[in-house]
């Protein structure tokens, strides 16, 4: 993440200082910062941590070295620095990390050697504790602007039992030019950052508890006599952050700290290219995804049992699939997640077309695509979920209700795919139904043609499909178009699996783009049915077929397109236009 990170301090002799700050490097170190990586350094210790290489650097010069640099430096010069507002000591290397993943570097000091990033972050340090400032002066805040970098700031206080009101006052401050990833970031970092200060003020807590218990300081100064403030300049009054938390080694977690927060913050978001707008697809896996969290932090909120649970949201996810197996309570499977299979499955629609025969897939594909009732009976689970797991494919997203096996008949307002155990019965009114077919999984011996025993490879041998249907497809009908191609795709060996994959991608959102026009045309325009049956026409959906295909498609459309669809429709500007 290209952002500074900086701890600093309101200093009462000084005003706004800048303590220590940690940068992230693309290139290499500045002039007088790389010198430090030579392995012949005997001063260099290198320590593995979280993936990120520790080590000092040797030869790099801090502002506050000597007169020197001094005027050179965009440092504050030597004697404008107090022991309150000097973080590192003079001539102190500073800190580096080496991300090995990224070749990045993390390059911590007191101020930043670039004099333009010394500006940047001194603005930032004097707007974060003086006028930029929440209600109780503690707590995060945001502020920038786009010349100068946008600021997340948290203010906090620490106990110093030398100072006024026994408390002094610090931030620390996230900068970076990017304002919607600063904002983006801003729970993450008020976490992390949170944790940062909460370790500060309880290692400063016990000092000041240890010297307050071994001399008062409230009762001393209350029984002396009154003395103006600045006569206490020559005094103990400013002290380190070092010895306020009694802690030698603060600056080198402090550099640790910053440098995990810059790397996992710069990683925790990610920016993908989109190639138009979002498949339907696409919006309906969010729409799920979106509805599955909120159930979620209802279960989290509830006192109830995981039987409970379950049985709570099997009632409550219509139109969601369920997945009801005797050794797991419940199974969401929207997006096709399902147990681990055994070989004994379907790889693919072609090899789906293959085991069952061209007429009887046909059959089944027509009554998948219709939104009929596919049910399968079979005792291998992994069997009829992986055939589930094919069949959804010609489908879209929202149109995919899927109870992937049952101890009991499922209607088929709840289910468009059931799988059954072979003892279950099926009602009669199902069984006859045009509405439905109804693929049967029996076990036979190993057939002739592998005389061997039955191999994995080849163990969808020992088994027979019988698919019945009440209303038997016609073997000159020519069905939706969609299938037509399907099959085309299937049939030509010339394709391999990937290419007709993406084939039936294709299809599918050419025909969901058909349903959009046609749920605009009908349900949002209220169009008579005349200019229906001549958009049909025009559409090359005029078929019995392709009609009843197209209706059973318009719902799985998603919320995001309907609501944005009525929502256009009465606003007054539309209405308008159309008028």
């Amino acid at each position: 993440m290209n952002a500074i990170v900086a701890l600093c301090h309101f200093c009462e002799l000084h005003g706004p200082r800048t303590l220590f700050c940690t940068e992230v490097l693309h290139s290499p170190l500045p002039q007088g910062a790389g010198n430090g990586d030579s392995p012949g350094q005997g001063e260099q210790a290198e320590e593995e941590e979280g993936g990120i290489q520790m080590s000092s650097r040797i030869r790099s010069h801090s502002p506050a070295e000597g007169a020197s640099t001094e005027s050179s430096s965009p440092g504050p010069k030597k004697s404008d620095m107090c022991e309150g507002c000097r973080s590192l000591a003079a001539g102190h290397p500073g800190y580096i990390s080496h991300d090995k993943e990224t070749s990045i570097k993390y390059v911590s000091h007191q101020h930043p050697n670039h004099p333009q990033l010394f500006s940047i972050v001194r603005q930032a340090c004097v707007r974060s504790l003086s006028c930029e400032v929440c209600p109780g002066r503690e707590g995060p805040i945001f502020f920038g602007d786009e010349q100068h970098g946008f600021v997340f700031s948290h203010t906090f206080f620490i106990k110093d039992s030398l100072a006024r009101g026994f408390q002094r006052w610090y931030s620390i401050i996230a900068i970076m030019m990017d304002r919607i990833y600063l904002i983006n970031s801003w729970p993450f970092l008020l976490e992390k950052i949170r944790g940062i200060i909460d370790e500060l003020q309880g290692k400063a807590l016990k000092v000041f508890e240890a010297e307050q218990y071994g001399c008062p300081q409230r009762a001393q100064r209350m029984n002396t006599a009154f003395t103006p403030f600045l006569h206490q300049r020559n005094g103990n009054a400013a002290r380190s952050l070092t010895s306020l938390t009694s802690d030698e080694n603060l600056w080198a977690c402090l550099h640790t700290s910053f440098a995990w927060l810059l790397k996992a913050c710069g990683s925790r978001l990610t920016e993908k290219l989109l190639e138009g707008a979002p498949t339907e697809d696409t919006l309906v896996q969010m729409e799920k995804l979106a509805d599955l969290e909120e159930e979620s932090e209802s279960w989290d909120n509830s006192e109830g049992e995981e039987e409970e649970r379950t049985l709570s949201m099997a009632e409550a996810t219509d139109g969601r699939e369920l997945a009801k197996c005797s050794t797991k309570p419940s199974l969401l499977s929207d997006c096709g997640s399902w147990l681990p299979r055994k070989l004994s499955v379907f790889k693919s629609l072609r090899h789906m077309r293959q085991v069952l025969g061209a007429p009887s897939f046909r059959m089944l594909a027509w009554h998948v695509l219709m939104g009929n009732q596919v049910i399968w009976k079979g005792q291998d689970v992994d069997l009829v979920q992986s055939a589930f797991d094919v069949l959804r494919t010609m489908l879209p997203v929202g149109c995919v209700r899927i109870i992937p096996y049952s101890s009991q008949y499922e209607e088929a307002y709840r289910c468009n795919f059931l799988g059954l155990s072979p003892h279950v019965q099926i009602p009669s009114y199902i069984q006859t139904s045009e509405f439905a077919v109804i693929v049967e999984v029996h076990t036979s011996t190993c057939s002739s043609v592998y005389p061997v025993a039955c191999d994995e490879d080849q163990s969808l041998s020992k088994y027979e499909f019988v698919v019945t249907s009440g209303g038997p497809i016609a073997t000159d009908r020519v069905g939706p178009t969609i299938l037509n191609k399907i099959e085309a795709a299937l049939t030509n060996q010339n394709l391999s699996v990937d290419v007709v994959d993406q084939c039936l991608v294709c299809l599918k959102e050419e025909w969901m783009n058909k349903v959009k026009v046609l749920f605009k045309f009908t349900k949002v325009d209220s169009r008579p049915k005349e200019d229906t049956q001549k958009l049909l026409s025009i559409l090359g959906a005029a078929e019995e077929d392709n009609v009843k295909l197209l209706k059973f498609w318009m719902t799985g459309l998603s919320k995001t397109y309907k609501s944005h669809l009525m929502s256009t429709v009465r606003s007054p500007t539309s209405s308008e236009c159309r008028n």
